[in-house]
């Protein structure tokens, strides 16, 4: 008797949008896989040969890190946000359902801060490491001049 193998990809393409989303909710490609009835190794044989399965993880992932780095920006800065609690007190006998907004104030978080500008400001040294920032960028300068070096020859480096 001979097996013929059938395809998964259609039944995966069908879900890309849901691959999207699990990838934007933190989901791991193991739990993912876990979702579609994939293993890992289809899923990788999938991601080459389908560039939109791709492009549907890189992009859930993008939406997630985007949402954490405004978060972290919010939190850097200090926020004001509304607390509302929900209380059913007896009033003459009567359920009597109450609500309460309170304004509060989040104060900007330093290390919030601390991490923002390490990962976004480094050209104006924001490092935990300056000198190993320096040396980087001196690294990268004389990697530069090996190139030109090598385009133009020895006489203009």
């Amino acid at each position: 008797m001979i097996v013929i193998a059938h395809s998964k990809w259609p039944q995966v393409q069908e879900q890309l949008i849901l691959v999207e989303r699990w990838a934007r909710d933190g989901l791991t490609e193991i739990q993912i896989c876990k979702n579609l009835g994939i293993s890992v190794t289809a899923l990788n044989k999938f991601k080459k040969q389908h560039v939109e399965l791709v492009q549907a993880l890189k992009k859930g992932r993008e939406i997630a890190i985007t949402e954490v780095e405004n978060a972290l920006f919010k939190k850097a800065l200090g926020i004001t946000y509304e607390e509302i609690k929900t209380s059913i007190r007896m009033v003459d006998g009567v359920e009597t359902k109450f609500t309460e907004k309170t304004r509060k104030y989040l104060p900007p978080d330093v290390a919030a801060c601390s991490i923002l500008l390490k990962n976004k400001d480094k050209e104006r040294g924001w490092s935990d490491n300056p000198q190993k920032l320096a040396l980087e960028r001196q690294i990268f300068e004389f990697n530069k001049e090996i190139e030109r070096a090598k385009l133009y020859g020895d006489e203009n480096p």
